[in-house]
This record gives C-alpha cells, sequence and structure tokens, in this order.
C-alpha cells in the first residue's frame, strides 16, 4: 500500500505565469525555479481578431496549447502565478482570460497547487496623470 508521501513525490512541478490585461492574455509554463521555459502560448496565437485576443475563449485555447506540451514534458503539477499590468497607470485586476485559463489548466489533468497574485504594486514613484483634481467625467 503506498502512503500519501509517495504519491506526492510523484509530482513534477512546473509554474503557470498568467499575464492577463484586457487586450491579451498570455500563458508562460516554466520549471520551478522560474528560468527555463517549458511552454509559452497567448490569445494572439490562437484567434484571427483582434477584439478576440483577450476572451475567456481565446484563453482556454492558449492555455490548452501551452498544457499539452508541459504534458509532453513531464509535468504533471502546476503552481498559479496570475499578473494584471498593474503599474501606476495600469489596472490591478486582471483581464477575463485569467479565470478562464486556471479552469483550462486544471480540466486538462494538472494538480493545482498555489494561486498567487503577483500583479505589480507601485511604492509612490512617478506622479499619477490627470493634475491636481483628478481626471474630470
Amino acid at each position: 500500500m503506498s502512503s500519501p508521501r509517495q504519491k506526492r513525490e510523484g509530482i513534477r512541478w512546473g509554474v503557470a505565469h498568467i499575464y492577463s490585461s484586457y487586450n491579451d492574455t498570455i500563458i508562460h509554463i516554466t520549471d520551478i525555479t522560474g528560468t527555463e521555459t517549458i511552454a509559452i502560448s497567448s490569445g494572439g496565437q490562437v484567434v484571427k481578431s483582434d477584439r478576440m485576443e483577450s476572451s475567456p475563449t481565446a484563453a482556454m485555447i492558449a492555455a490548452k496549447k501551452a498544457g499539452e506540451i508541459a504534458l509532453e514534458k513531464g509535468i504533471n503539477g502546476i503552481h498559479v502565478k496570475i499578473k494584471a499590468p498593474g503599474g501606476h497607470n495600469g489596472p490591478h485586476n486582471p483581464g477575463p482570460g485569467a479565470q478562464a485559463a486556471i479552469r483550462a489548466l486544471s480540466r486538462m489533468g494538472f494538480k493545482v497547487g498555489i494561486i498567487e497574485d503577483v500583479t505589480p504594486v507601485p511604492h509612490d514613484g512617478c506622479r499619477k496623470k490627470g493634475g491636481r483634481r483628478g481626471r474630470r467625467v
């Protein structure tokens, strides 16, 4: 009878870096250190029109494409790092493709470990645009 520890050792982990803006979704799967690229795909590679690049459908297809390559190379567990544009001007919440990409990866049979948000947060660097009274709509 095998213990749970032996099962856990059978998992080969990778890291799925998902960059999701309102214009595109990029899925980049690396080894656990993050230095070696295993697979990379984006919404723009799998759809024809520009407005579809950030859609959940495109993100699912892109995740499936990157996931298949990772499975071939022996990765069967994945930690997810979600990144939105962030910074001092970009939106701090990920685009519509992030959720769909994670769901597609888990449906492919990957064991999902940690899901983490790695959106860059400004520590009061440059001055924000919009003037003294902010943007008046």
